[in-house]
Protein backbone atom coordinates (compact mmCIF):
# COMPACT_ATOMS: atom_id res chain seq x y z
CA UNK A 1 0.00 0.00 0.00
CA UNK A 2 1.51 3.17 -0.94
CA UNK A 3 1.47 6.66 1.45
CA UNK A 4 -0.92 7.90 -1.08
CA UNK A 5 -3.87 5.30 -0.53
CA UNK A 6 -3.27 5.09 3.15
CA UNK A 7 -5.71 6.93 5.41
CA UNK A 8 -5.27 9.86 7.65
CA UNK A 9 -5.40 8.88 10.93
CA UNK A 10 -4.88 11.50 13.79
CA UNK A 11 -6.95 11.86 17.20
CA UNK A 12 -9.64 13.62 16.05
CA UNK A 13 -10.74 10.61 13.65
CA UNK A 14 -10.28 8.42 16.75
CA UNK A 15 -12.44 10.63 19.03
CA UNK A 16 -15.32 10.75 16.04
CA UNK A 17 -15.78 7.30 15.68
CA UNK A 18 -15.87 6.28 19.10
CA UNK A 19 -18.22 8.94 20.21
CA UNK A 20 -20.50 8.26 17.02
CA UNK A 21 -20.29 4.09 17.06
CA UNK A 22 -20.05 3.87 20.72
CA UNK A 23 -21.51 6.86 22.90
CA UNK A 24 -21.24 5.00 26.37
CA UNK A 25 -17.58 5.81 26.13
CA UNK A 26 -17.44 9.44 24.81
CA UNK A 27 -16.22 11.07 27.69
CA UNK A 28 -13.37 9.02 28.36
CA UNK A 29 -10.06 10.83 28.13
CA UNK A 30 -8.58 9.08 24.58
CA UNK A 31 -4.57 9.32 23.85
CA UNK A 32 -2.09 8.28 21.43
CA UNK A 33 0.12 5.17 22.91
CA UNK A 34 3.99 5.89 21.54
CA UNK A 35 4.08 2.41 21.42
CA UNK A 36 1.99 1.71 17.88
CA UNK A 37 3.39 -0.44 15.75
CA UNK A 38 3.58 -1.10 11.71
CA UNK A 39 -0.30 -2.09 11.69
CA UNK A 40 -2.20 -0.15 13.61
CA UNK A 41 -2.50 3.24 15.71
CA UNK A 42 -3.22 3.02 18.80
CA UNK A 43 -5.18 4.96 21.55
CA UNK A 44 -5.28 4.19 25.20
CA UNK A 45 -9.29 5.18 26.05
CA UNK A 46 -9.57 6.16 29.72
CA UNK A 47 -7.70 3.55 31.70
CA UNK A 48 -8.88 -0.12 30.72
CA UNK A 49 -9.45 0.33 27.22
CA UNK A 50 -7.33 0.75 23.86
CA UNK A 51 -8.29 1.74 20.68
CA UNK A 52 -6.30 0.30 17.19
CA UNK A 53 -7.10 1.30 13.89
CA UNK A 54 -5.07 -0.52 10.77
CA UNK A 55 -2.71 1.93 8.65
CA UNK A 56 -3.13 -0.29 5.65
CA UNK A 57 -5.28 -2.88 3.84
CA UNK A 58 -3.19 -5.74 5.28
CA UNK A 59 -4.32 -5.42 8.77
CA UNK A 60 -7.90 -5.01 8.04
CA UNK A 61 -9.29 -8.39 8.94
CA UNK A 62 -7.67 -8.51 12.38
CA UNK A 63 -10.17 -6.99 14.13
CA UNK A 64 -12.69 -9.47 13.19
CA UNK A 65 -10.66 -12.79 13.34
CA UNK A 66 -9.53 -11.70 16.74
CA UNK A 67 -12.87 -11.43 18.11
CA UNK A 68 -14.13 -14.64 16.52
CA UNK A 69 -11.18 -16.93 17.79
CA UNK A 70 -9.43 -14.96 20.98
CA UNK A 71 -12.24 -15.64 22.93
CA UNK A 72 -11.80 -19.37 21.81
CA UNK A 73 -8.04 -19.43 22.41
CA UNK A 74 -7.86 -17.24 25.75
CA UNK A 75 -9.24 -20.07 28.01
CA UNK A 76 -6.20 -22.83 27.09
CA UNK A 77 -2.64 -20.59 27.20
CA UNK A 78 -0.99 -19.99 30.15
CA UNK A 79 -0.37 -16.09 29.48
CA UNK A 80 -3.05 -13.37 28.98
CA UNK A 81 -4.07 -12.09 25.47
CA UNK A 82 -6.14 -9.57 23.98
CA UNK A 83 -9.58 -9.43 25.25
CA UNK A 84 -11.84 -7.79 22.11
CA UNK A 85 -14.58 -5.68 23.49
CA UNK A 86 -16.22 -4.16 20.24
CA UNK A 87 -15.03 -4.28 16.55
CA UNK A 88 -16.10 -0.91 14.73
CA UNK A 89 -16.80 -0.04 11.58
CA UNK A 90 -15.87 2.43 8.64
CA UNK A 91 -17.49 5.99 8.95
CA UNK A 92 -15.58 9.49 8.46
CA UNK A 93 -13.75 8.91 5.06
CA UNK A 94 -12.21 5.82 7.52
CA UNK A 95 -12.10 3.07 5.06
CA UNK A 96 -11.77 0.02 7.29
CA UNK A 97 -13.00 -1.91 10.35
CA UNK A 98 -11.23 -1.03 14.07
CA UNK A 99 -11.44 -2.44 17.06
CA UNK A 100 -11.91 -1.50 20.80
CA UNK A 101 -9.88 -3.55 23.19
CA UNK A 102 -9.27 -4.48 26.99
CA UNK A 103 -6.20 -2.51 27.60
CA UNK A 104 -3.58 -5.01 28.61
CA UNK A 105 -0.57 -3.03 31.33
CA UNK A 106 3.14 -3.95 30.69
CA UNK A 107 6.31 -3.16 29.02
CA UNK A 108 7.48 -4.67 25.79
CA UNK A 109 9.43 -7.42 25.59
CA UNK A 110 13.05 -6.75 24.89
CA UNK A 111 16.56 -8.55 24.87
CA UNK A 112 18.88 -6.89 27.07
CA UNK A 113 15.84 -8.06 29.91
CA UNK A 114 14.91 -11.94 28.65
CA UNK A 115 17.73 -12.99 26.47
CA UNK A 116 19.53 -14.73 29.54
CA UNK A 117 16.26 -15.80 30.70
CA UNK A 118 15.68 -19.46 30.99
CA UNK A 119 12.29 -19.20 32.74
CA UNK A 120 11.14 -16.32 29.81
CA UNK A 121 12.06 -19.17 27.29
CA UNK A 122 10.65 -22.01 29.24
CA UNK A 123 7.43 -19.83 29.37
CA UNK A 124 7.47 -19.30 25.76
CA UNK A 125 7.59 -22.74 24.94
CA UNK A 126 4.68 -23.57 27.32
CA UNK A 127 2.68 -21.04 25.46
CA UNK A 128 3.49 -22.39 22.22
CA UNK A 129 2.73 -25.72 22.93
CA UNK A 130 -0.61 -25.18 24.38
CA UNK A 131 -1.55 -22.72 21.15
CA UNK A 132 -0.18 -25.11 18.99
CA UNK A 133 -2.50 -27.76 20.16
CA UNK A 134 -5.57 -25.97 20.09
CA UNK A 135 -8.51 -28.07 18.40
CA UNK A 136 -10.54 -25.30 16.88
CA UNK A 137 -11.64 -26.05 13.63
CA UNK A 138 -10.47 -23.14 11.67
CA UNK A 139 -12.11 -21.86 8.07
CA UNK A 140 -10.17 -22.09 5.14
CA UNK A 141 -9.00 -18.50 5.03
CA UNK A 142 -6.88 -19.01 7.96
CA UNK A 143 -4.51 -21.92 6.12
CA UNK A 144 -0.81 -20.29 6.32
CA UNK A 145 1.51 -20.15 3.11
CA UNK A 146 4.79 -22.53 2.58
CA UNK A 147 8.26 -21.19 3.04
CA UNK A 148 8.64 -21.88 -0.51
CA UNK A 149 6.10 -18.90 -1.93
CA UNK A 150 8.54 -16.66 0.11
CA UNK A 151 11.58 -17.78 -2.55
CA UNK A 152 11.54 -15.16 -4.75
CA UNK A 153 11.19 -12.07 -2.48
CA UNK A 154 13.87 -13.75 -0.15
CA UNK A 155 16.51 -14.03 -2.76
CA UNK A 156 15.56 -10.53 -3.84
CA UNK A 157 15.93 -9.20 -0.26
CA UNK A 158 19.18 -10.76 0.02
CA UNK A 159 20.33 -8.95 -3.02
CA UNK A 160 19.08 -5.77 -1.90
CA UNK A 161 21.31 -5.85 1.75
CA UNK A 162 24.39 -6.45 -0.18
CA UNK A 163 27.31 -5.86 2.31
CA UNK A 164 25.24 -5.42 5.07
CA UNK A 165 25.05 -9.33 5.67
CA UNK A 166 27.55 -12.41 4.46
CA UNK A 167 25.39 -13.09 1.74
CA UNK A 168 26.82 -16.52 0.80
CA UNK A 169 25.88 -17.73 4.28
CA UNK A 170 22.28 -16.16 3.57
CA UNK A 171 21.89 -17.94 0.52
CA UNK A 172 23.16 -21.40 2.18
CA UNK A 173 20.87 -21.15 5.22
CA UNK A 174 17.79 -20.25 2.33
CA UNK A 175 18.76 -22.92 0.07
CA UNK A 176 19.10 -25.34 3.32
CA UNK A 177 15.65 -24.27 4.27
CA UNK A 178 13.98 -25.29 1.49
CA UNK A 179 15.58 -28.31 1.06
CA UNK A 180 14.38 -29.14 4.48
CA UNK A 181 11.46 -31.83 4.50
CA UNK A 182 7.89 -30.15 4.91
CA UNK A 183 5.61 -30.27 7.91
CA UNK A 184 3.91 -33.82 7.64
CA UNK A 185 2.21 -33.90 10.07
CA UNK A 186 -1.78 -32.06 11.09
CA UNK A 187 -1.74 -28.44 10.39
CA UNK A 188 -1.69 -26.98 13.65
CA UNK A 189 -2.80 -23.34 15.23
CA UNK A 190 -0.08 -20.93 15.10
CA UNK A 191 0.30 -17.18 15.97
CA UNK A 192 2.12 -15.88 12.93
CA UNK A 193 3.97 -12.77 14.35
CA UNK A 194 5.68 -14.84 17.26
CA UNK A 195 8.83 -11.28 17.85
CA UNK A 196 9.61 -9.56 21.13
CA UNK A 197 7.25 -6.83 19.51
CA UNK A 198 4.61 -8.93 20.48
CA UNK A 199 5.23 -9.72 24.16
CA UNK A 200 4.35 -8.06 27.36
CA UNK A 201 6.43 -8.33 30.45
CA UNK A 202 5.21 -7.13 34.26
CA UNK A 203 7.49 -6.50 36.83
CA UNK A 204 10.20 -8.41 34.70
CA UNK A 205 8.10 -11.54 33.98
CA UNK A 206 6.26 -12.36 30.58
CA UNK A 207 2.79 -11.94 31.23
CA UNK A 208 1.10 -11.43 28.08
CA UNK A 209 0.87 -11.90 24.29
CA UNK A 210 -0.75 -9.54 21.62
CA UNK A 211 -1.65 -9.05 17.80
CA UNK A 212 -2.63 -12.11 16.33
CA UNK A 213 -3.57 -10.52 13.03
CA UNK A 214 -1.21 -12.98 11.33
CA UNK A 215 -3.05 -15.81 13.85
CA UNK A 216 -3.49 -19.19 11.08
CA UNK A 217 -3.31 -22.63 11.00
CA UNK A 218 -0.11 -24.90 9.29
CA UNK A 219 3.42 -25.20 10.07
CA UNK A 220 4.07 -24.21 13.44
CA UNK A 221 7.76 -23.46 12.36
CA UNK A 222 6.69 -20.04 11.94
CA UNK A 223 6.75 -19.03 15.67
CA UNK A 224 10.28 -19.87 16.30
CA UNK A 225 10.91 -16.40 15.44
CA UNK A 226 10.98 -15.70 18.88
CA UNK A 227 14.41 -17.81 19.61
CA UNK A 228 16.13 -15.37 17.25
CA UNK A 229 14.81 -12.20 18.03
CA UNK A 230 14.82 -12.87 21.41
CA UNK A 231 16.96 -14.81 23.22
CA UNK A 232 20.60 -16.60 23.45
CA UNK A 233 22.08 -18.94 22.21
CA UNK A 234 22.02 -21.03 25.59
CA UNK A 235 18.66 -19.86 26.57
CA UNK A 236 17.52 -20.80 22.49
CA UNK A 237 18.76 -24.50 23.68
CA UNK A 238 16.02 -24.48 26.54
CA UNK A 239 13.33 -23.16 24.71
CA UNK A 240 14.39 -25.92 21.57
CA UNK A 241 14.20 -28.58 23.94
CA UNK A 242 11.04 -27.76 25.62
CA UNK A 243 9.29 -27.19 22.75
CA UNK A 244 10.44 -30.79 21.65
CA UNK A 245 11.40 -28.92 18.19
CA UNK A 246 12.96 -31.75 15.36
CA UNK A 247 15.92 -30.77 13.11
CA UNK A 248 13.58 -30.01 10.03
CA UNK A 249 11.17 -27.65 12.09
CA UNK A 250 14.21 -25.85 13.43
CA UNK A 251 15.67 -25.35 9.92
CA UNK A 252 12.01 -23.67 8.76
CA UNK A 253 12.08 -21.86 11.87
CA UNK A 254 15.46 -20.40 10.94
CA UNK A 255 14.38 -19.96 7.53
CA UNK A 256 11.79 -17.81 8.74
CA UNK A 257 13.33 -15.31 10.90
CA UNK A 258 15.67 -14.77 8.07
CA UNK A 259 13.04 -14.48 5.46
CA UNK A 260 10.76 -11.84 7.74
CA UNK A 261 14.03 -10.25 8.94
CA UNK A 262 15.37 -9.16 5.93
CA UNK A 263 11.61 -8.18 4.67
CA UNK A 264 11.84 -5.46 7.58
CA UNK A 265 14.98 -4.85 7.04
CA UNK A 266 14.72 -4.14 3.61
CA UNK A 267 11.75 -1.82 4.05
CA UNK A 268 12.44 -0.47 7.10
CA UNK A 269 16.04 -0.35 8.46
CA UNK A 270 16.96 2.98 6.45
CA UNK A 271 14.11 4.66 8.18
CA UNK A 272 13.68 3.42 11.36
CA UNK A 273 17.57 2.78 13.65
CA UNK A 274 14.93 0.41 15.96
CA UNK A 275 14.31 -1.83 13.13
CA UNK A 276 17.32 -1.89 12.00
CA UNK A 277 19.06 -3.20 15.20
CA UNK A 278 15.82 -5.78 16.11
CA UNK A 279 16.34 -6.78 12.30
CA UNK A 280 19.87 -7.29 12.25
CA UNK A 281 20.19 -9.37 15.49
CA UNK A 282 17.58 -11.71 13.97
CA UNK A 283 18.78 -12.26 10.74
CA UNK A 284 22.69 -12.62 12.64
CA UNK A 285 21.04 -14.78 15.25
CA UNK A 286 19.20 -17.35 12.41
CA UNK A 287 22.32 -17.32 10.39
CA UNK A 288 24.01 -18.60 13.65
CA UNK A 289 21.12 -21.06 14.19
Amino acid sequence: MTAETAPAIDAALARRLVDTQFPQWANLPLLQHTQAGSDHVIYRLGDELSVRLPRHSDAIKQAKKEAEWLPQLAPHLPLAIPTLVEVGEADFGYPWPWAVSRWLDGEVATVDALSNSHEAAAALAEFLTALHRFDGKPTEDLTGQPLAARDTETRSAITKVGDAFDTAAMTELWDAVLAAPEWDRAPVWFHGDFHTGNLLTTNGRLSAVIDFGELGVGDPACDLIIAFTLMSAETRATFRTALDVDDATWTRGRGWALATGLNAYTYYAAVNPRVAAQTTRQITQALTG
